[in-house]
């Protein structure tokens, strides 16, 4: 399925720190909104390692997906980052993981469903990439099953919430937005057994009905983020480089929206820069 060009909505709810990406020549999605920033306090957790608790991939899977060195990946860590608390009767938000700067680990989500390739499952599985999947009930569930054997490849990957029909959800009423929230809850839920406890709104744009919408449908957590990925390269939110505990952006598309590329390949160019920027993969469950 196609899916439509997004476009910036409205700002951030009062109080919220407003950041925006700026856009590149080869962008593939328009510019999107990021959510408030979230005050950068530590705890220690374990550095990056090669190796992590999770499956690991063969010996040579990096040679196979176009990659010069294997993937560095970040374990577990022994103490999950300090976030702050959420508000009463909201769900809290996140945009970055809090961890000490020397720990260069960085965290992959991917959004809506409009491409289910079958070789991008195998790249995901060969490569156990620990994705965070972000789900729309009319663009992802023409075929469920996809991202189900992607979530049960052995990665630790997971399903998360993107709404029902992918709306600027500040545009929405309170009673609209719960419907977009807790209607797909019920839908992951039937389909995958649970209901997803976190949840991403679409363009990132979401105001304080949104956070108290998302609690109420059994929300814990909005998950934002400070990276996007493009076809070639990522556009940041502030500076010109990968920041620890940076969540990043991609998206589940095809050709005709990457102008030509295929999901392997923008994914392939995505490790590549994460790998010269000398960074490790966690799951970003691990530190929530």
């Amino acid at each position: 399925m196609r899916y439509a060009r997004r476009s910036v909505v409205g700002t951030l709810a009062a109080g919220a720190l407003a950041l925006s990406l700026t856009g590149c020549g080869d962008s593939a999605d328009p510019v999107e909104r990021l959510g408030s920033r979230t005050p950068e306090t530590t705890q220690p957790t374990a550095a990056a390692s090669p190796s992590r608790s999770a499956a690991t991939p063969a010996d040579e899977a990096y040679k196979k997906w176009g990659l010069k060195a294997p993937l560095r990946f970040a374990p577990k860590p022994a103490q999950k980052p300090a976030l702050p608390p959420a508000a009463p009767g909201k769900a809290q938000v996140v945009d970055r993981i809090p961890v000490p700067p020397t720990d260069k680990v960085v965290f992959l989500t991917f959004d809506d469903g409009a491409e289910k390739d079958p070789e991008f499952l195998k790249m995901a599985a060969d490569l156990k990439l620990p994705i965070s999947m972000f789900l729309t009930d009319n663009i992802a569930s023409s075929d469920y099953g996809h991202f189900e054997k992607l979530r049960d490849n052995g990665s630790g990957s997971t399903i998360n919430n993107h709404t029902l029909t992918h709306p600027n959800l500040r545009t929405l009423p309170f009673a609209a937005q719960k419907k977009e929230i807790c209607g797909q809850q019920e839908h992951l839920e039937k389909r995958f057994g649970t209901k997803p406890v976190r949840f991403r709104p679409p363009y990132g744009n979401y105001n304080d009905d949104t956070l108290k919408a998302a609690s109420e449908c059994g929300i814990s957590q909005v998950i934002l983020w400070r990276v996007s990925m493009q076809i070639n390269n990522f556009q940041y939110a502030e500076g010109s480089a990968l920041k620890p505990g940076d969540i990043i952006l991609a998206h589940f598309r095809g050709p005709s929206e990457l102008k030509g590329s295929t999901e392997i390949q923008m994914t392939t160019r995505m490790l590549q820069r994460i790998q010269e920027q000398g960074y490790a993969i966690g799951r970003l469950e691990d530190y929530l």
